[in-house]
């Protein structure tokens, strides 16, 4: 932590009423790509604001009651084994996940999360493994002759009411997502292949974010994760911090693939 951080503790003392809970879903088997990072950027950008933070690990087995208490719900990504026993026990809570999105609870789905959201999955052997049916897309694993979309992207989001943000992260997968009619995308791809090679990265529905992103994303994008903290806790605006850092890693991927911020 560089001093600026340790001195804007010590200093700020707003937001102590506030209580960010973080769901984060099926920690020990969707994490295959260090996603865990997005769960570590969030805890300090929240803890050096003085708002209260608390993690929930929700394993195989967890309740709707235990989904309940979160306002804001992270999921990383697995390869097609951990992906397949995740999927049997989470579609058991399909209704009150709907009813979360709905009710405006914020969330981050990477990779294999954000496949989950769509209506179904067709694997390398053309088995179709149905979906949560919350996101109106599709996915469809590569062909044995399809190369993975592998490397380093920028993507250009429009968080609503917030400027238009440059994103940048690393993807690595063989799947090919398609959105449907009236689901928007996270994303408009710079560099990089996003869903499908067709322009577009990720989707967004409501408050939920489904997005190829790893690196893990959040901490390479300090705009992105404070914006999530504002949609969970439901607030405007949070108290600047020095993210000098955070800026310069951000800066130098989109220069190594040509882009200018």
């Amino acid at each position: 932590m560089h001093n600026g951080k340790k001195d804007f503790m010590k200093n700020n003392s707003t937001s102590r009423n506030k209580t960010l809970t973080i769901g984060w879903l099926y920690p020990e088997l969707m994490n295959i790509y260090g996603d865990i990072g997005n769960i570590i950027c969030l805890r300090k950008r929240c803890e050096w604001r003085n708002i209260n933070v608390v993690i929930k690990k929700l394993d195989p087995g967890f309740s709707d009651n235990e989904l309940k208490k979160c306002n804001l719900l992270v999921m990383g990504g697995a390869q097609d084994k951990q992906q397949l026993i995740v999927n049997n026990d989470l579609i058991k809570h399909k209704k009150t996940l709907t009813e979360m999105i709905k009710s405006g609870v914020a969330g981050l789905f990477v990779c294999g999360g954000f496949q989950f959201l769509g209506n179904y999955y067709k694997d390398s052997n053309a088995k179709i493994i149905k979906g949560l049916e919350i996101f109106n897309l599709y996915t469809e694993s590569g062909s044995k002759n399809s190369p993975r979309l592998i490397g380093d992207i920028v993507i250009e989001a429009d968080l609503g009411e917030e400027k238009l943000s440059t994103i940048v992260g690393f993807e690595n997968h063989g799947g090919r997502t398609y959105l449907q009619n009236g689901l928007n995308p996270f994303g408009k791809v710079i560099k990089g292949h996003g869903n499908n090679d067709q322009g577009f990265e990720g989707a967004r529905y409501i408050n939920w974010f489904g997005t190829y992103l790893h690196g893990p994303i959040l901490p390479k994008n300090p705009g992105f994760a404070d914006y999530l903290i504002k949609l969970a806790l439901n607030i405007n605006s949070l108290e600047k911090i020095d993210d000098k850092l955070e800026n310069k890693a951000q800066f130098l991927i989109a220069k190594k693939l040509g882009v200018n911020l």
